[in-house]
């Protein structure tokens, strides 16, 4: 089944539905509003939106369920957050939050070959024996844990700043 083209927002409401059905499969349209900070009306208009593309079950005043098709469309969605919330977070050191709203706004944009480098690059970083560097609190770069180096190149990692 070919995938619908689906607008940020739309992609968001699925992820939340996504996330909020995993206990017993359904989510109720409160807790969507709740979660993404919107209105009543929009969750409606939203599952409304996402039943006519075939991704979710829903009548109204009932929770929504994901279609077959919608919870792999919803994984995918899933998946590229959570890739490119570690990396932010674990690779480059960004606080939580800020990491979030980035991890937010691109999942919608990258490219799935793109964000699968990414995910092999962090793997890199963490299983890599020379590739022991940690971005600076102070967002100057990468230093060297291995080696002690701050803010000069370390000729065995050979990490430039």
């Amino acid at each position: 089944m070919q995938t619908p083209e689906l607008s940020a927002s739309l992609e968001d409401y699925l992820e939340t539905i996504f996330f909020l059905s995993r206990e017993d499969g359904r989510a109720r349209p409160k807790d969507i509003a709740e979660k993404m900070n919107v209105r009543a009306a929009s969750v409606t208009g939203a599952l409304r939106s996402l039943s006519e593309k075939g991704l979710v079950n829903y009548a109204p005043y009932a929770s929504a369920t994901l279609t077959e098709h919608g919870r792999e469309v919803a994984s995918k969605i899933a998946v590229k957050h959570e890739a490119l919330l570690d990396f932010f977070k674990q690779v480059l050191g960004i606080e939580a939050e800020e990491a979030e709203e980035f991890a937010c706004s691109m999942e919608h944009t990258i490219p799935d070959h793109i964000l699968q480098r990414f995910v092999q690059f962090a793997e890199y970083t963490k299983h890599c024996a020379r590739f022991d560097a940690s971005w600076l609190e102070n967002a100057e770069g990468y230093f060297c844990k291995a080696h002690g180096h701050e803010r000069a190149q370390c000729a065995q990692c050979k990490l430039k700043q």
